[in-house]
């Protein structure tokens, strides 16, 4: 299928929206959210306590603890893909992409007023991608099986989409790289099935396209898309439950699908344990407020 016809296709149905990347709406239920299997705490490493920050919206500590990791691991590509997730989460909260009540409401989110982008959140955040994908092209040049080099191409490739659909909102832009993202996960996982954050990328796209109408379907399975809705839902529950870096995203997520579907207390049991878990991170507490 030519590249003309899924870009024109993208342009008229607006495949990825901005809440599409995100996997905002996810309509499933679980039946309980009080533990969280697997998944361990973000401590014990620099690159640890890295994300543990970037969760807690502490921006400034994040990049520095990023820092550190990389002056210590300099061959280490997630080194740099994860201090350009420190410039994506930030530019997110500067801009308010964070707020779970835009993403309850679309039409709210489309027409809210939008500041201009940051360009030196944009620079770093390019400077550092482009930095993880050179790293991890040469470990791959050495090793075509490396695993860490393979999740940091997903990591990347996942980011980029986000900050092409939900900043820049280039839609087909964002569209071929969440392809990217979902091929770079099936080759990690193929290799090392053990590595759950991996899978975040192929269940968003196969939850989020799952809820196309048919013809949409159909035309995007041509075009190479993963749009199985059981599928999705399988995957988004391991990187929730067994994953690491991505988990408390995940689990975000999931907490939006409950409030937007109406399981209010599902949602609220969530929010809950993220607050917990990261008490700086004021969005949660914002929107536990809003839930009646």
């Amino acid at each position: 299928m030519s590249t003309v016809r899924v870009e024109l296709f993208c342009r008229i149905f607006g495949i990825f929206r901005v809440r599409t990347i995100l996997g905002v709406v996810l309509f499933f239920g679980m039946s309980s959210f009080a533990a969280w299997g697997g998944s361990v705490p973000l401590t014990g490493t620099v690159l640890n306590e890295g994300y543990y920050d970037l969760y807690n919206l502490a921006f400034p500590a994040a990049h520095a603890k990023f820092q550190s990791w990389m002056n210590q691991h300099p061959d280490d590509p997630l080194g740099p893909a994860s201090d350009a997730a420190a410039y994506l989460f930030s530019e997110f909260d500067r801009l308010g992409v964070l707020d779970i009540e835009l993403f309850s409401d679309d039409s709210r989110f489309e027409s809210r007023k939008r500041p201009a982008t940051d360009p030196a959140a944009q620079k770093g955040f390019n400077e550092r991608a482009d930095q993880a994908d050179r790293l991890a092209d040469a470990a791959l040049q050495r090793n075509p099986k490396d695993t860490n080099a393979l999740y940091s191409k997903t990591v990347v490739a996942g980011m980029r989409a986000d900050w092409a659909s939900l900043i820049d909102r280039h839609e087909y832009g964002a569209y071929k790289l969440s392809a990217q993202a979902s091929k770079y996960a099936r080759q990690v996982l193929a290799i090392d099935p053990n590595l759950y954050d991996a899978n975040l990328a192929s269940g968003i796209e196969n939850y989020m396209l799952s809820l196309k109408a048919a013809p949409i379907r159909w035309f995007l399975g041509m075009a190479g898309a993963g749009t199985n809705k059981e599928e999705g839902i399988r995957l988004l529950r391991i990187t929730a439950e067994r994953g690491h870096y991505l988990a408390p995203f995940a689990r975000l997520m999931l907490a939006v699908g409950e409030l937007r579907d109406g399981r209010k207390q599902q949602g609220k049991e969530i929010l809950q344990s993220l607050a917990k878990e990261f008490p700086q991170n004021t969005l949660y507490e914002r929107q536990i407020a809003r839930i009646h």
